[in-house]
């Protein structure tokens, strides 16, 4: 019995030590939380740029395509400095020269919005309209109120069933690498970094297996919004510029021809 003792006392002196650290931890981790709201704050607003209309219709005759944004800031496009540089109208004007055809954004995408809000953006577009194509770009809400990566993947999976049983093609933009956003301080912004990595694995399995296309924002744009954030990032340092959006647009836009040609879009007005 004295030759425990000792043990016992050691383990429960390391769990005390344990419990410390951990508390320390999360004080810092909701110190430095703090110290990037306050260095983000809100000088954009919360409300982007309406991009909503028909574009290039003067340039290219025909009936439109149908494109429908679906998410997060992103997707809406604030951080913008006019509708012609939201993410909705840098893809509308790229599938329009693609496709020789004008281009109707809608954009059900709402600033702020987590993964769980895409039920609700879907849910509000009229019952008789239909889009040739969807695109969906959510996650860093999700990850900056740490929802678990499982519960928001599986969200997106079944907006993206729910999409393709209705016969619209979906490509998903997964979660950026908020490793990029200085404003953020360490250890945070490691943390989230890795976070917005699990988000996007489990975001990418699941639009697969609903049918949808992938596109990685964080390989695909993620190292020059690291290396030039002065020119990616807004004045927030937080959204993309208008820079910042035409690259995002650029990397989505393969994506997006291809599920538009796939479908073989139907000539209606």
């Amino acid at each position: 019995m004295r030759r425990r003792r000792p043990i016992t006392v050691t383990a429960a002196s390391s769990v005390a030590v344990v419990g410390a650290a951990a508390v320390g931890i999360r004080t810092l981790i909701a110190r430095q939380a703090a110290i990037a709201r306050r260095r983000i704050g809100k000088p954009l607003g919360e409300q982007a740029l309406d991009a909503d209309r028909v574009w290039r219709r003067k340039k290219h005759p025909g009936p439109p395509v149908d494109l429908l944004l679906l998410g997060d800031s992103i997707a809406a496009g604030l951080g913008a400095g006019h509708r012609r540089d939201t993410l909705g109208a840098r893809l509308a004007k790229g599938i329009a020269r693609s496709q020789g055809r004008p281009v109707r954004l809608r954009t059900s995408a709402v600033v702020g919005s987590e993964t769980s809000a895409l039920t609700g953006q879907l849910a509000a577009l009229p019952d008789q309209y239909r889009a040739d194509v969807a695109v969906i770009v959510v996650g860093g809400n999700d990850v900056t109120h740490r929802i678990p990566a499982s519960r928001a993947a599986g969200q997106l999976e079944g907006i993206v069933r729910a999409l393709r049983d209705r016969g619209i093609p979906v490509v998903v933009g997964t979660c950026p690498d908020l490793g990029t956003l200085r404003a953020i301080p360490q250890p945070l912004r490691a943390l989230a970094a890795r976070s917005s990595r699990q988000l996007a694995a489990a975001q990418a399995a699941a639009v697969q297996r609903a049918g949808g296309r992938v596109v990685a924002l964080a390989r695909a744009v993620g190292p020059v919004f690291a290396e030039r954030p002065d020119e990616m990032f807004s004045v927030d340092r937080f959204h993309p510029s208008a820079l910042g959006y035409r690259r995002t647009a650029e990397a989505l836009l393969p994506a997006v021809l291809a599920a538009l040609t796939t479908a073989r879009i139907p000539a209606h007005a």
